[in-house]
């Protein structure tokens, strides 16, 4: 595994070693024991998410105040523009955002660690993510950073307005949201 650092330094691409041939390939999605070698991190998982979603469709910003959740995101079919956006005041990258493509044929995961907003807009016709989270999910403690945040200004691969949930179309300018730590 290949461990490639963005411009938040928490904020982890990680790029499986694939092992090809005529039949198709193999990976290794995770492993314990590489990824705290290769990252110094030690998460325990306790839930795994499974979503599809259709172009355009823009999931997030989302996050929990309490029962915060550290994800590790991947795509086992189409692909996504991922974002995680700091919430930590008293972080120097608070309000900063990282986007990575993450897509079935690449096979990039993205750590994304507690304090920050996660979300993603599909490219592909379909879209599969498949993460695990540190923590379990708590409808009330979740949290929604508006997509569209001029303050945030993430610069989507967009080219009309993405389908949003109701929720997500609700959600709160980094201004007004109640933020970690």
């Amino acid at each position: 595994m290949k461990v490639i650092p963005t411009e938040i330094p928490e904020v982890l691409i990680l790029e499986p070693t694939v092992y090809e041939d005529t039949r198709g390939f193999f990976y290794e999605s995770f492993n314990s024991k590489t990824f705290m070698q290769q990252t110094g991190l030690d998460p325990v998982f306790v839930q795994d998410n499974h979503s599809r979603s259709a172009r355009h469709v823009l999931r997030g910003l989302h996050y929990q105040i309490r029962q915060p959740q550290a994800k590790l995101v991947r795509v086992i079919a189409g692909e996504v523009f991922d974002v995680a956006v700091d919430l930590r005041p008293s972080s120097p990258s608070f309000g900063r955002w990282i986007g990575v493509t993450l897509s079935a044929t690449n096979k990039r995961q993205v750590w994304v660690p507690i304090g920050f907003a996660h979300g993603f807009l599909v490219l592909s016709d379909v879209a599969e993510c498949l993460y695990k989270t540190t923590d379990y999910w708590s409808p009330q403690d979740e949290r929604c950073l508006i997509w569209n945040d001029p303050d945030v200004a993430i610069t989507w691969p967009i080219t009309q307005q993405p389908t949003l949930s109701r929720k997500d179309s609700a959600g709160t300018p980094i201004k007004k949201c109640q933020l970690f730590f």
